[in-house]
């Protein structure tokens, strides 16, 4: 391995560290850095959405509505196959969400829904005696006299009703379907002219979802809160722990949406057009060196003081699972993290998901999957590693006579660089050749990491041995030590299989007895990095570096003994255009 080949991986590495460090989870004050175990049993943080400029303060005394502070409590419990559903009488206010396909870290029941603070999406408005009033706070009518129904081959549909003092009726109608992960929710506004000012109201989601992975500092670095309008996309997140990010969105937005890792919450009005959208988010250090990112989200609607005005919207109360958001056909599935939009997401999105789908269609074991992706991949990029592989072994072959012209130049490096590079042209060796393969890999790399950090049927897959979540990092041992600068105390098992195949593959490809330091400095390296990458990707690269293997040791066989050929010196064509570069110098003459 020659000079430019050294600076190739040296560049490679740097560029891998960029990626790496932008895609790390955002940095956070001593305390709130590390890993928690936040279990299902985390208090998220609680802020109520404001309007717009809105700076009256929340009475649920309004003369509308005193009579409705308080009331009879009733637990409505909807069940289908994805989810188990609770609403409440009191705010009509989603009270649990608990899927049944999914788990939390520890194998604890899924609830997507904040029910410490007694349920999330509600209604907020101004009313016309200076009131600023949350409908999560008042008691509903409902119109069914069970508590209970198990949705199967029907829709189920419920009806909560406020009436307010003179007559008027706010009306939160609700509609589940089996099968899918959303429903739809309506709003009918009954003689409310005289009560809601401002000529709006918003439907609001206030506590963000809940966590569910182990380590919360990775979670938090995937939390965020969206709004689409226009076909562009607004994100907030809340880096710092203690301060509050806000904005606030003019004109039709088609849905406002936050997320955590794996999981995502997403309102989408479907009538009339909205009026704008409010999102809001903070980070909370917690316990154990941990962190908690809560988002809230609102969709402003349109009142124009109509005898009776209706609004409905569909909800999406889920996991981030591409093909579930993309049916939306809305661009929803642009919350999912998948890399650079203009060259990294489309390659994950559209080539790598799709493949890694149909193998796990034929193949059950999401590992077996990975191994398959993984000769497929070197499969399709054996021709650029190929040529890599013959160029470097080329650059090998030519570091005798290299070596040559160095010592006799060594006073003249101008000499000495012409020197090489006319040995280079005479063997038809391309100085990158090696290098340039590579690069152009990175790419699908990069992709590749997105997939894999983002792919939520890897969450709690299970492999083998001790393999049992290809969405985190594996360990086989604990260190009672913290490794400086990398601030692991894990061992990952696949990262040190990886490190030992990358070893090898260097001693393969580094000959130069100067060249030693290349041997060890890359594997440990990327086995550092690579520590606290889920287990999944390693095992693809792992995989991917033991099929280069032994590819290499096929080019080996191959073309150890082939003797170099100096390049022939291209034929001049004739004819006219062959005959111009001598007319051209006698010109000159």
């Amino acid at each position: 391995m020659d000079r430019q080949s050294i600076l190739g991986f040296i560049l490679i590495f740097v560029m891998l560290m960029v990626w790496m460090w932008y895609n790390a989870p955002p940095p956070t004050q001593p305390q709130a850095q590390g890993q928690a175990k936040i279990q299902d049993t985390v208090k998220a943080p609680s802020q109520p959405i404001q309007p717009a400029k809105q700076e009256k303060q929340t009475d649920p005394f309004s003369k509308f509505f005193a009579a409705r502070v308080q009331g009879k409590e009733r637990i409505i419990t909807v069940e289908t196959d994805l989810y188990t559903a609770q609403i409440s009488a009191k705010g009509a206010a989603i009270t649990r969400w608990e899927l049944k396909q999914h788990k939390t870290w520890d194998g604890h029941p899924l609830q997507l829904v904040d029910y410490e603070k007694n349920g999330d999406l509600s209604l907020l408005f101004t009313t016309g005696d200076g009131r600023l009033i949350n409908t999560h706070d008042l008691y509903f009518d409902v119109d069914v006299s069970f508590d209970y129904v198990k949705v199967e081959n029907f829709e189920f549909k419920i009806k909560f009703t406020l009436p307010s003092a003179g007559g008027g009726r706010i009306i939160r109608h609700f509609t589940f379907r089996n099968g899918e992960y959303g429903f739809e929710t309506g709003v009918t506004l009954q003689n409310l002219s005289n009560v809601i000012a401002n000529f709006e109201y918003q439907l609001i989601w206030e506590s963000g979802i809940r966590y569910a992975e182990h380590n919360s500092v990775d979670e938090s670095g995937f939390a965020a809160a969206y709004a689409y309008a226009g076909k562009e996309l607004t994100e907030i997140d809340a880096p710092n722990v203690g301060e509050r990010v806000q904005r606030d969105i003019s004109g039709a937005v088609e849905w406002v949406a936050t997320r955590n890792k794996y999981f995502a919450l997403a309102i989408m009005p479907q009538s009339p057009a909205s009026d704008g959208a409010f999102l809001e988010g903070n980070r909370k250090a917690m316990p154990d060196q941990g962190a908690l990112e809560t988002y809230g989200v609102a969709i402003k609607m349109p009142f124009k003081g109509a005898s009776e005005e209706n609004s409905t919207f569909k909800v999406y109360l889920g996991p981030l699972d591409h093909s579930q958001l993309k049916a939306y056909d809305n661009g929803l599935e642009g919350i999912m993290s998948l890399g650079w939009e203009w060259l990294i997401r489309p390659i994950a999105e559209y080539v790598f998901l799709p493949v890694l789908s149909g193998l796990h269609y034929v193949i059950p074991n999401w590992g077996l999957v990975i191994i398959m992706f993984s000769v497929l991949i070197k499969i399709a990029l054996h021709p650029l590693s190929k040529s890599s592989m013959k160029s470097m072994k080329r650059m090998q072959a030519l570091q005798p006579m290299m070596e040559e012209i160095k010592a006799k130049h060594k006073d003249d490096p101008q000499k000495m660089n012409q020197g090489v590079m006319n040995l280079y042209k005479e063997y038809g060796v391309n100085p990158a050749g090696g290098c340039l393969p590579i690069l152009l890999q990175m790419p699908i790399l990069y992709a590749l990491y997105a997939v894999f950090r983002a792919h939520i049927d890897l969450r709690q897959a299970n492999f083998v041995w001790w393999i049992t979540d290809l969405s985190i990092p594996d360990t086989i041992v604990s260190l009672p030590f913290q490794i400086p600068l990398f601030g692991m105390n894990d061992i990952s098992g696949i990262a040190l299989l990886m490190g030992i195949t990358m070893f090898v593959q260097q001693k393969m490809t580094v000959k130069d007895p100067r060249q030693k330091m290349m041997v060890w400095l890359m594997p440990v390296m990327l086995t550092l990095v690579f520590n606290s990458l889920p287990s999944g990707l390693n095992l693809y690269y792992a995989v991917f570096n033991i099929l280069s293997i032994a590819q290499q040791m096929l080019i080996n066989k191959q073309h150890d003994n082939e003797p170099l050929r100096k390049v022939e010196p291209k034929k001049r064509r004739g004819g006219i255009f062959g005959k111009f570069p001598d007319e051209l110098r006698k010109l000159r003459k």
